[in-house]
């Protein structure tokens, strides 16, 4: 029964790459498993149940007669091998379970940032962050509009949050021309209750030089449910003196740099 039990397990090692990929996917010591490959041992019912597992089989059939098991496997469709995680890959592990403690920031905010497509505007958004399963993930509607009266331009960013190190990251895409991906990275509040949160916005401008730009950005929090067309009606592009847009954001919004300041960095929340 060993010697069936290791040239069966031979057998589905010869759907990996290696003996030793075996080994490191099952975290098992590579002196051992050569004992189980020689037929001299047979595994615990512990170790057997990880490798069935590992390997897709049932305990019965791992242990059958060499000649019915070879059939058997032919017959199934060829085994799985599951793609390791390579390194460039790894990271998406941590932003699947980056979603914990963003529960008090769901929901809709306006959104205040210099307009990158019209240079000296200010655009108000609206942006609504929701769970949905395990993840958060977010709409940010634009409507640009360079001088009243003239044609409005909408656009519909939808994209993913994660909260990492004390940092919101949100990276998303616009949808309805698929050519544009912005990342913003906001500071959180320790405060109870949601109010004003700023950061950066980085993008490529929608206009036809599409050059690289980075931005101060500040969402307002509006609560968890509003009435999204007269809240919709209120966005719009601005002139920072309009009067439509309070000081405090138009402070925090501007795109200045200190003296001796080397970075373009975001500002704390107020």
């Amino acid at each position: 029964m060993h010697q069936d039990f290791a040239k069966n397990l031979r057998l589905l090692c010869s759907y990996y790459k290696s003996v030793a990929e075996v080994c490191r996917r099952l975290k098992i010591n590579r002196p051992q498993f050569n004992r189980y490959l020689s037929g001299r041992y047979k595994p615990s019912a512990h170790s057997l149940r990880r490798l069935c597992d590992f390997f897709g089989v049932e305990e019965h059939e791992i242990l059958m007669p060499h000649s019915q098991f070879e059939l058997l496997i032919q017959v199934r469709p060829r085994p799985q091998v599951a793609e390791e995680a390579h390194p460039e890959t790894s990271h998406l592990g941590l932003l699947q379970a980056s979603s914990q403690g963003l529960e008090k920031y769901l929901g809709y905010y306006f959104e205040y940032h210099h307009s990158m497509a019209f240079p000296g505007k200010i655009l108000r958004n609206l942006v609504c962050l929701e769970r949905r399963g395990a993840g958060v993930y977010y709409q940010r509607t634009e409507r640009l509009q360079q001088s009243p009266g003239e044609r409005v331009y909408h656009s519909k960013y939808l994209g993913m949050v994660h909260l990492l190190a004390d940092r919101i990251f949100l990276v998303d895409y616009e949808s309805l021309t698929g050519n544009q991906i912005t990342q913003t990275i906001l500071i959180p509040t320790f405060k109870s209750r949601v109010g004003r949160l700023s950061g950066l916005r980085l993008g490529a401008s929608a206009s036809g030089e599409r050059i690289p730009s980075c931005t101060r950005v500040v969402l307002e929090y509006l609560g968890r449910q509003v009435d999204i067309r007269r809240t919709l009606a209120l966005c719009s592009t601005f002139e920072a003196d309009s009067g439509q847009i309070s000081r405090t954001i138009l402070d925090a919004i501007g795109n200045d740099m200190a003296p001796g300041e080397y970075h373009f960095r975001a500002r704390h929340s107020f």
